[in-house]
């Protein structure tokens, strides 16, 4: 074909995740936003309030182990927008002092390849509490190389062995995205599975995106004894690839082992892995499984293998806690790597109570329903979903019109419960740009309610904030507002607002007029 150029690599080496790490190393917190690449399902309240209860329950395993005078370092692996991590310090501070008990220190490391990330975040309104406090720092951390943890902020360097406490560390969409080996299983024997790539010359002046959605992968297998050598360092778990799998390609995760090994010196005491990804921890699912296809959404990812990591670390002592289930949109499991890991009760029966008997994977089959039923659920059912959520903004956003409907039939019990969902959704809300105005949304639900204390002030926001166009709508309801708080002179003040953008608005005249 002309203008085609191919080239052959071992899968780990393909240019594939250069052109990945150069997307968001350019794009930094941007990548996230407007649906580019997906976060909400690992990133949302009811996640984030999972993996605080786990690490809360670690921290008083810890403190039973009389471990209360050291930090404990969380650190997160590639925490792109944020979102997350201010999601689980919300959580995690809130049931610190509810507790009330006595726990290790403990400090959130948010990390990424790009500095830009780093910087984004050191900025961000919604983290500078958990920054004054000490309970956040980040790191610009590369999980291919890197050896150490240099924090930006104390300007502390964490290197081999210098923490006493274990690590915790925690990686979501994280294994599926970094360099993986690509082995396939025929006739009892182990192939290297080389990939081929078919690409457009002059590909310099597509952008990443463009150049990953032009390529064509083929691929090609060659014998490789040296997996099968007892040099190699994960010899056991390919053992069991080769005696019990037939016909079957494995995307093998060297690189992510290897990170979590580097991350393991920096301690003296182990780790402990929360984790979340489209990811198979079950060998049966990697029978018969065909070649690995891209999937696209301005980077690209794949499927993490789970199972490899399990077995890897439960050779080496640790306990693994996986779900006895399939998994259908979103595996999350949890690897205990320290010294006596049975010795750790509140951590593994938070990941039971939290993961296992009902998780995020269930959570967010259950929104894919509501998001496909919202026109025939009522408003005890629109809350008390919410309220399993977390009082999530997203939520909110995609059901407000419903909501709203539904209002007029509403008692005063639900109006309150309302008001109070609104009130937490706001208090936890994590800004990214976004194409919605939440506090409008929020502002206009209460003002239906007639809860125009409360409303007022969240449809002040975009006229506050000097915004270019603001809904006439706003003006309207913010003047109701005042009149309905005996706010006369605002009132006033909002009217002619209104009428600078709709002149002949009648009402607006009708009041101008009552004034004079």
């Amino acid at each position: 074909m002309t203008g085609i150029k191919k080239e052959r690599y071992r899968f780990s080496e393909a240019p594939i995740w250069d052109i990945q790490r150069k997307y968001y190393e350019e794009k930094g917190t941007t990548a996230w936003n407007r649906g580019q690449v997906p976060q909400y399902i690992t990133s949302n309240p009811m996640i984030a309030g999972a993996y605080a209860e786990m690490i809360f329950a670690f921290l008083q395993d810890r403190a039973m182990k009389e471990g209360r005078s050291e930090p404990v370092f969380i650190v997160e692996l590639g925490a792109g927008a944020g979102r997350l991590a201010y999601h689980v310090l919300h959580e995690l501070r809130q049931l610190r002092d509810y507790a009330g008990i006595p726990l290790p220190p403990f400090r959130y490391i948010m990390t990424d390849l790009a500095m830009n990330n780093v910087e984004a975040w050191k900025k961000h309104p919604a983290l500078q509490s958990f920054i004054a406090e000490g309970l956040l720092d980040f790191a610009q951390f590369d999980a291919v190389h890197d050896t150490v943890l240099s924090l930006v902020g104390s300007g502390v360097t964490i290197s081999e062995g210098e923490l006493t406490q274990p690590l915790v560390i925690v990686a979501n969409y994280f294994f599926d995205s970094i360099p993986q080996d690509l082995i396939y299983v025929g006739d009892g024997q182990i192939y290297e599975a080389d990939v081929e790539i078919e690409y457009p010359e002059h590909h310099e002046t597509l952008t990443h995106s463009e150049w990953l959605e032009r390529i064509a992968l083929r691929y090609e297998y060659r014998r490789a004894p040296e997996y099968e050598q007892g040099t190699y360092p994960y010899r056991d778990v390919i053992s069991v690839y080769r005696e019990q799998l037939e016909d079957s390609h494995i995307l093998f995760p060297s690189a992510g082992i290897a990170c979590l090994d580097r991350l393991n010196q920096l301690t003296q005491a182990g780790f402990l892995l929360i984790t979340a990804d489209k990811g198979d921890h079950l060998l049966d699912s990697w029978t018969f499984a065909e070649p690995p296809e891209l999937v696209l959404h301005g980077s690209f990812s794949l499927t993490a293998n789970y199972h490899a990591i399990r077995h890897v670390f439960e050779q080496r002592g640790a306990a693994a806690l996986f779900p006895p289930h399939h998994y259908k949109n979103i595996n999350v499991g949890c690897i205990l790597h320290l010294d006596q890991p049975m010795d750790y009760p509140n951590t593994r029966l938070a990941y039971r109570r939290r993961i296992e008997r009902f998780g995020p994977d269930e959570f967010f089959s259950m929104k894919e329903w509501v998001d496909r039923n919202q026109d025939s659920m009522g408003l005890q059912q629109m809350l008390s979903f919410w309220r399993l959520g977390g009082y999530d903004a997203e939520f909110l956003i995609q059901n407000a019109k419903r909501i709203a409907s539904l209002l007029s039939d509403a008692n005063d019990e639900e109006k309150q419960d309302m008001l109070r969902g609104i009130q937490l959704m706001w208090s936890s809300y994590y800004a990214m740009e976004q194409r919605y105005d939440l506090a409008l949304n929020a502002g206009f639900l209460l003002f239906e309610m007639g809860m125009y204390e409360h409303s007022k002030p969240f449809l002040e926001m975009p006229v506050n904030q000097d915004q270019d166009e603001v809904l006439s709508t706003v003006y309207y309801c913010l003047a109701i507002c005042c009149f309905e708080l005996e706010l006369a002179e605002d009132a006033l003040r909002y009217i002619r607002k209104l009428l600078e953008i709709e002149p002949d608005h009648e009402e607006a005249l009708a009041w101008i007029r009552r004034f004079e």
